[in-house]
């Protein structure tokens, strides 16, 4: 029998703003098993409404996610100067939407998200959360996307300000993030949430490593493979990742094999391969849905983390690393990228790129060759296994989540 308080708890409904796609493994990943958490905490009868942005026309039709989840597609809009116009537009589809649905909580992924869900804050009197809060306008100049007087920068920039003094709750991806807060966007002291990108240890394990059955489908048996899945480009390295294979090619010979787990096609990367004086036939190439990635990434010797080293990455989490960690997969990663560098080098589970040159891709490629020879692939399992436990466990992001939205009035 229900208690009388528990009927007197009435059900709450939360709008969930996301900058992207729902089959984008940002999503999958790093976006949906957040929202079990939250709904666990919330009362009965409760409704999380998931706000994603579609590139596809055809996507734009709301799908089933989960119990508890509606899912509500718009078509995506490139932030910056040009999309304001057509942004205002749903804006004001969502205002109705909060107001019709009785939205009591706008709950935003990253900064970008965090934007209209400041606007949205403002026009509505509803509370503010921006979760994996860290800098993207920033970001976006260093890596050469925006330049830094431009409007877009201008913008968000502004817009993030904005929402990190109107935001209830701040959930950053890293500790460093306090600082930057503070120094950047002018905020004082307060309670922020460190919260890194966790990952589902049930369903990145030991069961996942080198299945045989997959290794003969892609041909990988007796191959020494390095994995990455990810894009090239904009935040990440491109030709400078296929550098770095070549010399572990020339290093250890055609034993050496690389698994790239991408939405570029063969021909987008091929004037990389070509540049780097590398066979094509070292490569494969595949586009995987995110429920299939815990194999695919354990067929892998080793994996790769290629940040560009720009300034705000210390500030933000890959989600990646945690998923090679959890797999016992020793990572090859750029310096300074969130505490995950330091974690790497301090813990002898990897090698850190210093520079970008051929000397620092030879020492990285000695140094995970070494790993390679003193530990059999079960050791490194055993070596790298509990540094997801400790560092990416969603007990994390439990505490986080319960503190927020558990035991509400």
């Amino acid at each position: 029998m229900a208690l009388e308080s528990d009927r007197l708890i009435k059900p709450r409904s939360i709008l969930v703003l996301t900058y992207w796609g729902l089959s984008d493994a940002l999503i999958q990943a790093y976006t949906l098993p957040y929202l079990r958490m939250i709904l666990r905490y919330l009362p009965a009868g409760s409704q999380i409404h998931l706000v994603t942005l579609e590139k596809d026309r055809a996507s734009v039709v709301p799908a089933q996610v989960m119990p508890g989840v509606v899912h509500r597609p718009f078509r995506y809009i490139p932030f910056g100067a040009k999309s304001v116009l057509v942004s205002l537009g749903m804006i004001a589809r969502l205002w109705m939407l909060v107001l019709r649905i009785r939205i009591d909580t706008i709950h935003a992924w990253c900064t970008p998200a965090g934007a209209l869900g400041y606007i949205l804050s403002v026009l509505t009197g509803r509370s503010l959360i921006i979760d994996s809060y860290e800098p993207h306008a920033q970001a976006m100049v260093e890596n050469g996307t925006w330049k830094k007087g431009g409007p877009a920068y201008r913008i968000l920039f502004f817009l993030e300000r904005l929402q990190s003094h109107r935001a209830q709750h701040l959930i950053a991806a890293s500790s460093g993030m306090k600082e930057y807060a503070r120094s950047s966007y002018g905020l004082s002291e307060r309670q922020m949430f460190i919260k890194p990108a966790c990952v589902d240890l049930e369903r990145f394990s030991d069961r996942n490593i080198k299945r045989a059955d997959l290794l003969d489908e892609l041909g990988l048996q007796g191959k020494l493979v390095a994995v990455y899945a990810g894009k090239f480009g904009g935040i990440y390295l491109d030709q400078e990742v296929f550098d770095l294979f070549q010399v572990a090619r020339d290093h250890w010979g055609e034993r050496f094999h690389v698994l790239l787990l991408t939405g570029h096609s063969p021909d987008d990367l091929a004037p990389f391969m070509a540049k780097a004086g590398s066979d094509p036939g070292m490569f494969t190439i595949r586009q995987v849905p995110h429920r299939v990635i815990p194999d695919y990434l354990g067929s892998g010797d080793m994996a790769l983390t290629p940040v560009r080293s720009v300034p705000t990455k210390r500030f933000c989490t890959p989600i990646k690393d945690g998923e090679y960690w959890a797999l016992g997969l020793p990572v090859i990663i750029t310096d300074g990228i969130s505490d995950d560098s330091d974690i790497i080098r301090d813990n002898g589970i990897g090698s850190v790129l210093m520079r970008l040159d051929n000397d620092d891709y030879r020492r990285v490629i000695l140094e995970i060759d070494e790993l390679l020879n003193r530990y059999s692939r079960k050791e490194l399992y055993q070596r790298i296994r509990p540094i997801a436990e400790h560092y990416r466990s969603f007990s994390r992001a439990e505490k986080v989540y319960k503190a927020i939205y558990g035991e509400q009035e």
